[in-house]
């Protein structure tokens, strides 16, 4: 485990966003670069459109595996009146949102 040690949280997502950053390269790649022809019909289009599809799919474990090792958050109390005040509001607008959406629900 010491040889992973940068990469001590979400392993998966890392394993998810490198795989489908190679596959989808190797496909943009091969669409762009190697003529595929089966019985008159070009494959290679679509090749380079799934490439470019995998790689956006691994942004989405890029920003999974980020997110999940970002440390050393500031506690509330290091943030003292202003972490306060936006927790309040933040509560006050959640609070809002729900109880008008259930009123939504409800009917007339």
């Amino acid at each position: 485990m010491s040889t992973c040690t940068g990469l001590s949280h979400c392993k998966v997502a890392l394993a998810f966003a490198v795989i489908f950053d190679l596959l989808g390269v190797v496909a943009l790649l091969v669409g762009v670069f190697v003529p595929l022809e089966v019985k008159g019909r070009d494959f290679g289009d679509l090749l380079v459109y799934t490439g470019a599809l995998m790689v956006l799919m691994s942004l989405g474990g890029w920003v999974m595996w980020y997110s999940g090792n970002i440390e050393g958050l500031a506690s509330s109390k290091e943030v003292g009146h202003i972490g306060n005040a936006v927790d309040r509001l933040a509560r006050t607008l959640s609070r809002k949102i729900r109880t008008r959406t259930l009123r939504g629900q409800r009917g007339p």
